[in-house]
């Protein structure tokens, strides 16, 4: 009974894909520890679970059906079948990670990162880990040096985007005079009801690279019922 079980439990292939499932966890788990140091919506523990999950996926087209096929010498099968749907399926979880705040989308990055910890995780699964170290490496390079690399582009029509906690009986027309004040023009301003007396507001201005972001920030939070202010980016 217990060799039975032996043999079911921890068969030939049983330590290669315990090795496989690590693997995917430590690539998978250092691309969302940069996302969870950056605050993202999707970050360590989404990202370790993605990489298993699809490793796991491709453990199991590789390896769960070998028995069956052995039975059944007429019933052929693809192994690339699972991983296809696992890559097409995995948008929805990057899907949840962008949020459209105002008049800026946020979590492209963070949904392009598990969309791309799914294949390292199915690479790892086929047992590509050299492809997979070197993916990782690539993805780690891109989020973390690249992004600062980006600030030295200028971007042609870009925008600030400001988020501004306020109370019911704030006044508008001070923000507005603040903001002309350091030379910015508004484009856009949204305002979005939060429970009680809260509001949040979405303010776009005009791209000034000589802008005192936070000489602006301290007028705008020094007005009466203005409860914080944030700047976002994408």
């Amino acid at each position: 009974m217990i060799a039975f079980l032996q043999q079911q439990l921890f068969d030939e292939n049983f330590f290669m894909i315990v090795i496989r499932l690590f693997v995917a966890l430590i690539l998978s788990g250092l691309i969302g520890f940069e996302r969870e140091v950056n605050n993202h919506s999707a970050g360590f523990r989404t990202h370790i679970l993605v990489g298993v999950g699809s490793c796991l996926m491709m453990v199991l087209s590789l390896f769960g059906f070998i028995t069956f096929n052995e039975v059944h010498d007429n019933v052929q099968f693809d192994p690339a079948r699972i991983p296809s749907y696992v890559i097409s399926g995995i948008g929805f979880l990057g899907a949840g990670t962008i949020i459209v705040y105002g008049g800026t989308v946020r979590g492209l990055t963070t949904a392009a990162s598990i969309w791309a910890v799914a294949g390292v995780g199915l690479v790892v699964g086929a047992g590509m880990y050299s492809v997979a170290i070197v993916t990782t490496l690539i993805i780690l390079v891109s989020l973390i040096f690249l992004n600062h690399i980006e600030n030295f582009f200028p971007k042609s029509n870009s925008k600030n985007f400001m988020e501004i906690v306020v109370e019911e009986n704030f006044k508008m027309s001070q923000v507005v005079e603040i903001i002309e004040n350091h030379h910015l023009t508004i484009k856009s301003i949204e305002i979005i009801r939060q429970e009680g007396s809260l509001r949040k507001m979405f303010i776009k201005t005009s791209h000034m690279k000589s802008l005192d972001q936070i000489g602006l920030f301290e007028e705008i939070s020094r007005i009466d019922h203005v409860k914080g202010i944030s700047k976002l980016n994408n």
